[in-house]
């Protein structure tokens, strides 16, 4: 009986310590998610399930066309995921041929899919703060993102993590492409 009251207990103080490090891990390292819309089309589709990174902000600042993750303001149970275009402390502006524009110089990328349509509250220029980040869905006419009001800028506290690597469907299994 002694014997069984020992085991049990070392397999309870076993469990709690798996929970617990699991805990932190969620919390501190890393966390699942997956991928609603096609906003982020053709780097991420619907229904892919990735491994967000959140431990690497806490050593170094976002960098220009990182994926990252973030909740939505209005409904915190809503996450987006977008690629960072403009910096903090930069001017950002979209002109009416859909070309974007930092600090007044064509930004050379390849992510949108197409001709920006709307350029949004970005028709005129809008400079970040601080701790503020512009942010587009690589299928720019088919995603909310800063240049919608009701996302904005994106506050550097906000950022819950970068997205990592995506885990399904298993044939684009792999580490994402951000720079």
């Amino acid at each position: 009986m002694k014997n069984l009251l020992k085991e049990l207990l070392s397999i309870s103080v076993y469990l709690l310590l798996v929970l617990f490090a699991a805990y932190l891990i969620v919390t501190y390292v890393g966390q699942r998610t997956q991928v609603s819309g096609s906003s982020m089309e053709a780097t991420l589709s619907d229904e892919d399930h990735l491994i967000v990174d959140k431990i690497s902000y806490r050593f170094a600042d976002p960098e220009r066309f990182d994926i990252i993750v973030f909740p939505f303001q209005h409904d915190k149970e809503t996450y987006y995921i977008k690629r960072i275009i403009g910096l903090p402390g930069e001017t950002v502006q979209i002109d009416e041929e859909g070309n974007i524009y930092i600090d007044e110089e064509l930004l050379e990328e390849s992510y949108g899919r197409e001709v920006i349509q709307n350029p949004g509250r970005a028709i005129e220029p809008i400079t970040l703060g601080d701790d503020e980040y512009f942010v587009m869905g690589d299928n720019r006419n088919n995603s909310s993102d800063s240049r919608d009001p009701a996302v904005g800028n994106i506050h550097r506290k906000d950022i819950i993590g970068r997205a990592f690597i995506r885990i399904w469907p298993l044939d684009k299994f792999g580490i994402l492409k951000h720079q």
